[in-house]
């Protein structure tokens, strides 16, 4: 089963289009997947794939419920499908108040039983939730985890229960910085947790075509540390347009969103985008990554044929393990 963190501590590094992307990519590949939105921000995976109608309101059953083992309902009906496949367990408010919340738990639970705040396991939460009372490794091929960046314990759950981190990160100085913070992470949260915690790899994003970006995506590609399948080429009109578009930049690109001024205002609209071969390329670079992931990482079976079928364009498609490219006009 695929059980994946896509973490990065500095912001900018396309984290949650990232997660929906390698999101969707496994689900076209065959696989049934789950996300879990664990960042509290409003500009999240939640409102990339419009999914979490009752995100603000404090009286709706949500995940920190059942986290913390006083859910108002069954954990299945938390989950919502986007109009891609994916079933997402969306975010909520209260994730803002985790940790305040789990320390009234721990502070109740051990002043009854008696034990020390030490002994409580308050990064074992999630992994109990998922595996042991919901099993979900008997529903799901593939489950995601977009997290807060903050080093704190929605992140440590999260962790903890996957095992399995992939990062991206700039191209650029500080992003050589937060992968040696990364770094530091997964060997303190090992020592910390008492786990074994695998970098699957590291996703270079928004690559430009200046020297100093190509120079430090030719470093993360030729280091022996970590593994680099692919470098994202800098895509940001596609990326943004995910979040107009409310899907993956596989959806983008079949439905042609274009977000574009009319009016003096900035509107999207599926029909008017051009079909670009950069992007048709990135998408391929996408897939590619989750191909990696799935069975470089995790040893899966899945479909390595990516096939776009574009409106009025016909089809395009890719094998990224042939590296062949045919296309079908319309």
């Amino acid at each position: 089963m695929i059980t994946t963190v896509v973490y990065s501590e500095s912001g900018g590094t396309f984290k949650t289009t990232t997660t929906a992307n390698l999101a969707v990519s496994l689900e076209r590949m065959g696989l049934d997947v789950c996300v879990i939105d664990l960042d509290p921000q409003e500009g999240n995976l939640t409102s990339l794939f419009d999914v979490g109608k009752h995100r603000s309101d404090p009286e709706a059953d949500n995940l920190v419920k059942h986290i913390l083992e006083m859910p108002d309902g069954d954990f299945e009906d938390l989950i919502e499908t986007s109009e891609e496949g994916v079933d997402i367990v969306p975010s909520h408010d209260m994730l803002g108040d985790f940790t305040s919340n789990l320390e009234q738990k721990i502070a109740y639970e051990t002043g009854m039983k008696n034990m020390s705040k030490d002994e409580f396991p308050r990064y074992e939460l999630l992994y109990k939730l998922l595996w042991e009372q919901e099993q979900l490794n008997e529903q799901y091929d593939a489950i995601l985890i977009d997290p807060n960046a903050r080093a704190e314990d929605l992140l440590f759950n999260a962790i903890y229960a996957m095992r399995t981190l992939v990062a991206p990160v700039k191209p650029a100085g500080k992003g050589n910085l937060s992968l040696d913070g990364l770094e530091e992470l997964v060997t303190n949260m090992s020592t910390q947790l008492d786990i074994e915690v695998g970098l699957s790899c590291v996703v270079p994003s928004g690559v430009g075509q200046t020297n100093a970006h190509q120079q430090y995506s030719k470093q993360f590609k030729n280091t022996d540390e970590y593994e680099t399948p692919v470098a994202i080429p800098a895509r940001e009109s596609l990326m943004d347009t995910m979040w107009e578009a409310r899907g993956s930049a596989f959806k983008v690109i079949e439905e042609r969103w274009k977000t574009f001024e009319q009016d003096d205002e900035m509107i999207s609209e599926p029909g008017r985008r051009r079909v670009r071969d950069r992007e048709l390329e990135t998408a391929r670079d996408i897939y590619e990554l989750a191909a990696f992931i799935a069975t470089e990482t995790f040893d899966a079976e899945i479909d390595t044929e990516l096939t776009l079928d574009i409106e009025g364009k016909g089809e395009h498609t890719f094998d990224v393990v042939d590296d062949a490219e045919t296309e079908v006009t319309a």
